[in-house]
Order: C-alpha cells, then sequence, then structure tokens
C-alpha cells in the first residue's frame, strides 16, 4: 500500500490542488516501511491525480478538495481521506490504526464562496464541491 498526504513543514497542507509537495509512505504488513517527500512539479488538481497514479500511490489523505479532483482521484482508484488537518505522520499512523478523523464529504472550503461564484481562479470548468452556480 502506498499513502500520499498533501505536505508542508511536517503537516497536512490545507489543499490538495494547491499543494507543493505530497509526502509518500509505503506500508507493508500494517505498517510504515519508508516515506519520502516529492515535490508535485507545479501540476493542476486534474494533473495531480496522475502523478499520484504514477507513484502507484493507492490512498491520499488530504485537507480541502474540489469536486474535479475527487473526480480525477477515483478515476486513478485512489481512496480519498479528505478534511484532515494536524501532523502528516500522526494521520497515517491513525489511518492504519483505523482511528483517522475525516470528511466523507468534504469539499473544496479554501475560500468564501459567494453564491455564483464559480472559482474563476481554477481551470476551465472547474467548479468547487461547495460552489452554486445557480
Amino acid at each position: 500500500m502506498k499513502i500520499a498526504v498533501t505536505y508542508e513543514n511536517g503537516l497536512i497542507f490545507p489543499h490538495f490542488g494547491h499543494t507543493s509537495q505530497f509526502k509518500i509512505y509505503e506500508v507493508e504488513d500494517g505498517k510504515i516501511a519508508a516515506s519520502q517527500v516529492v515535490g508535485a512539479g507545479g501540476q493542476g488538481h486534474g494533473a495531480l491525480a496522475g502523478l499520484l497514479r504514477s507513484l502507484q500511490v493507492d490512498t491520499l489523505i488530504c485537507g480541502g478538495i474540489g469536486a474535479g479532483a475527487q473526480t480525477a482521484l477515483a478515476e486513478a482508484g485512489i481512496r480519498l481521506y479528505g478534511g484532515v488537518s494536524g501532523p502528516a505522520d500522526a494521520a497515517v499512523q491513525a489511518l492504519l490504526a483505523g482511528t483517522l478523523a475525516y470528511d466523507p464529504d468534504v469539499h473544496c472550503d479554501h475560500h468564501d464562496h459567494a453564491e455564483g461564484h464559480d472559482c474563476a481562479h481554477h481551470s476551465a470548468g472547474h467548479t468547487c464541491g461547495s460552489c452554486r452556480s445557480e
């Protein structure tokens, strides 16, 4: 099993699409066998799922994440544990112990969402899971 965590200074970075690095954990027999920090290469939301897939990651722990990125991860076969904060190492240990507190309904929450806001700072066509374009 390989677990990726959005990462900055030992902590879970709060938004998947803006992370500049991941900490990748290799798990064997339910224990962390190795870990390394890898750069995200300046890639955007959709490309990050491809990067994780190329690293053979099957699980992601992160803070906020938009609907488009969630879809890309699902299509890549990567399990998502979003809405998590705090130390990255502790989150992975909690996941392995079956005690990780996460939000199964996590959505993009890195900025305020006003009605009609379409997250224009994201790539064209992407809207955050909590944005309303009515």
